[in-house]
């Protein structure tokens, strides 16, 4: 849009009847966008700082995103882990509390034991003399079984 003044000749030519007026145009010597409404210049200039603005602002707000992403991926991937070395401990501590109780029970009965004094040791040892052997008795063998009958099967 050419917006430089173009100044007007006006020629006058005669008919029969009146003179007429046509216009005579003059190429201008500048061309190119001139700016001669202040208003405008001033509200496209607050319009590209406003975008320039927000712009930024959204650059930065991607930015803070994508690092606070990398920083919520490596504290996942950290959790994991020690999600599955809390899963190791706990198969271990219950096969250790497994042989904790039995050895728990163990304990447990040798005490009930020991308060109801079920097993005493020895206070005293007492000697006795060496018993002779009773006489020798034969045995001998019957070869025919005594048979007994039985009625009703």
């Amino acid at each position: 849009m050419n917006t430089a003044r173009v100044q007007y000749d006006y020629s006058y030519s005669y008919t029969e009847t009146e003179y007429v007026e046509s216009p005579v145009t003059q190429a201008p010597v500048i061309e190119g966008p001139f700016y001669y409404d202040k208003e405008n210049l001033v509200k496209e200039m607050s319009i590209r700082r406003i975008n320039k603005t927000m712009g930024s602002l959204l650059a930065i707000v991607v930015i803070t995103a994508f690092v606070s992403y990398y920083f919520a991926m490596t504290n996942e991937v950290t959790l994991n882990k020690l999600s599955r070395q809390i899963t190791v401990l706990n198969e271990e501590n219950s096969e250790l509390q497994n042989r904790l109780d039995r050895l728990k029970s163990f304990n447990n009965v040798d005490d009930k034991m020991m308060e109801n004094n079920l097993l005493q040791k020895a206070a005293k040892v007492i000697e006795v003399p060496a018993v002779a052997p009773a006489a020798a008795i034969d045995k001998k063998h019957d070869t025919t079984a005594a048979f007994s009958w039985a009625i009703g099967y």
